[in-house]
């Protein structure tokens, strides 16, 4: 299985932009990648500079969102939907994105529940719950 370290996530997402700018052939994960930074121009000032993004504090007290664990959360649930894993979630996600009218919304919606099924899986000590996760998508789809 793949792991990559916090700053191996950062150097792709850096990689990618730059070769996105430089009309360089993209891997189709990079493609993905490079459809979800497109859609945020907050986070390009932090992905031009790859040695300042691997050095770089992203902290909650310093009021400062992770562009990196945010993108990376975009294209988790992409993979996730993709292969509706865990099953449901791709469904889940679509009803959510005909709600809002937006994919993109819908994925921002998809992040506070993934977030809130892996704080507690972390707290408890047990494995994630894909149902608790495909149910908080859900809800945000039906109300």
């Amino acid at each position: 299985m793949f792991a990559p370290t916090q700053h191996d996530v950062r150097r792709f997402f850096c990689e990618t932009y730059r070769k996105e700018r430089a009309g360089e052939p993209l891997s189709p994960m990079e493609a993905l990648a490079a459809d979800w930074i497109s859609q945020h121009p907050e986070y390009h000032g932090d992905l031009a500079d790859a040695e300042a993004a691997v050095a770089a504090s992203f902290r909650v007290e310093d009021g400062r969102t992770n562009p990196f664990l945010h993108l990376a959360m975009h294209l988790s649930i992409s993979e996730q939907t993709s292969v509706d894993q865990p099953r449901g979630i791709r469904q889940a996600t679509d009803l959510l994105a005909r709600r809002l009218g937006s994919l993109h919304e819908a994925h921002h919606e998809v992040m506070e529940c993934l977030g809130q099924m892996l704080w507690t899986s972390q707290r408890s000590g047990l494995p994630p719950d894909g149902e608790a996760y495909i149910d908080c998508v859900r809800r945000r789809a039906t109300r």
